[in-house]
């Protein structure tokens, strides 16, 4: 009789409805992978041992498996918003403090600035420097900074600056303002410090430059000297020593290295083609980015950039292997294989996409259709156990 092989059947066709309405519900969760239920044939032979010819015995699932295909990408204004675009998942820490993987990049800060997930599990990353090097392999929680970068006190200053090589010779310091140029240097507290320069041509390829700081009389200064050869280079006085005062204490003095290196002698008028030194003031921040290599880089109300971790990746040998649970989280097992650490952009990984939150891989108008032909076949059971009874009736209406 198959009523088993009917009733097999019905149940394979009731856990392909399960699998299929459950990627339905979640057709718009971030992140999401869909299932599919594998089916696999069922023999008497099977429970006897045998390879002989039997008949066949009805259906059974014999797995339920993820897609793990990409999803769309969408993008959105937060910039905790993360999405992968290829390969990996983002490892979390969970609140009992067990490892978790997921492809849900909604994150957000809490109170204390980590970036955690909308259950609480903390992301992790990379330590780096302020420069968004990295300086450990050892995984840590990601906290946005919440407080100030502080001042840094100037102690390198470049110019880069062509003098006029048809300028007058001159050895009067009354008047020194025709070739100067002046910046904005640091002291420790972050208080401006102005400095000037201004060129003298004392000789023909020579000459002097005095300084002001605050404000001083440049002729006051001790000028040091540089030159230039036929070509126009410099040749000399190329690396020098400013000493630099606070505003607040003029006797508070510190020093400053001063490239010249890239000042040239040309027939053509005094100009100051740039101007770099590395002191800043104290700022707050004022915004955060994450760059396609998962790097934070902290903005701050100085025009300061730095560094503040970089987000890891994880990936696995087998990730159909994956244990999953509530919430998107999927854990490793045996299966699975132990997780291979990795960076956006790295080797096999993908990059990431700030702004963005990578959709559910649930083919919408295939699910519907995959719901109608698994109904058909849970009515076509159906109505297999119900000839299967008309047969049965038949032989008790015997007489």
């Amino acid at each position: 009789m198959s009523f088993q092989q009917a009733i097999a059947g019905l149940n394979a066709a009731s856990r392909s409805l399960d699998v299929i309405g459950h990627n339905i519900a979640n057709a718009g969760t971030t992140g999401m992978k869909s299932s599919r239920v594998e089916f696999a044939e069922v023999y008497a032979a099977a429970a006897a041992g045998t390879n002989s010819v039997t008949g066949g015995m009805g259906v059974m699932v014999g797995n339920v498996s993820q897609q793990f295909t990409q999803g769309n990408i969408n993008a959105t204004n937060n910039a905790l918003d993360l999405a992968i675009n290829g390969n990996g998942f983002f490892q979390v820490t969970m609140p009992d403090g067990s490892a978790a993987y997921t492809r849900a990049g909604n994150f957000k800060k809490d109170a204390t600035g980590t970036i955690v997930t909308a259950t609480g599990a903390k992301l992790m990353g990379y330590p780096t420097d302020a420069k968004g090097n990295r300086t450990s392999s050892t995984l840590q929680t990601l906290v946005v900074p919440t407080g100030t970068v502080p001042a840094k006190r100037t102690s390198a200053v470049s110019a880069d600056i062509t003098l006029d090589a048809s300028a007058a010779v001159s050895t009067s310091t009354t008047d020194l303002s025709k070739y100067s140029t002046s910046m904005t240097a640091y002291d420790a507290q972050g208080l401006k410090v102005e400095v000037g320069m201004y060129f003298q041509k004392t000789a023909n390829n020579t000459w002097n430059v005095y300084t002001s700081v605050n404000g001083s009389t440049p002729s006051a200064s001790t000028p040091f000297q540089i030159s230039f050869d036929g070509s126009g280079n410099l040749a000399s006085g190329g690396t020098q020593t400013l000493t630099l005062s606070s505003p607040n204490d003029a006797t508070q003095t510190f020093t400053a290295s001063l490239d010249l290196s890239k000042l040239k002698q040309v027939s053509s008028s005094f100009t100051v083609n740039d101007l770099t030194q590395d002191g800043y003031t104290a700022g707050q921040l004022t915004s955060l980015t994450i760059d396609d290599t998962g790097t934070l880089m902290a903005t701050y109300s100085n025009n300061q950039t730095q560094a503040a971790g970089q987000v890891a990746l994880t990936d696995f040998r087998n990730p159909q292997g994956l244990g999953i649970t509530d919430s998107g989280y999927w854990f490793e097992t045996t299966a699975s294989g132990q997780p291979l650490l990795g960076a956006p952009g790295e080797g096999v990984f993908g990059s990431i996409q700030s702004k963005a939150l990578e959709d559910s891989n649930v083919d919408l108008t295939a699910a519907l259709v995959d719901m109608m032909t698994t109904q058909r076949a849970y009515q076509a059971n159906a109505q297999t156990i119900k000839t299967q009874d008309q047969v049965l009736q038949t032989l008790v209406n015997l007489r």
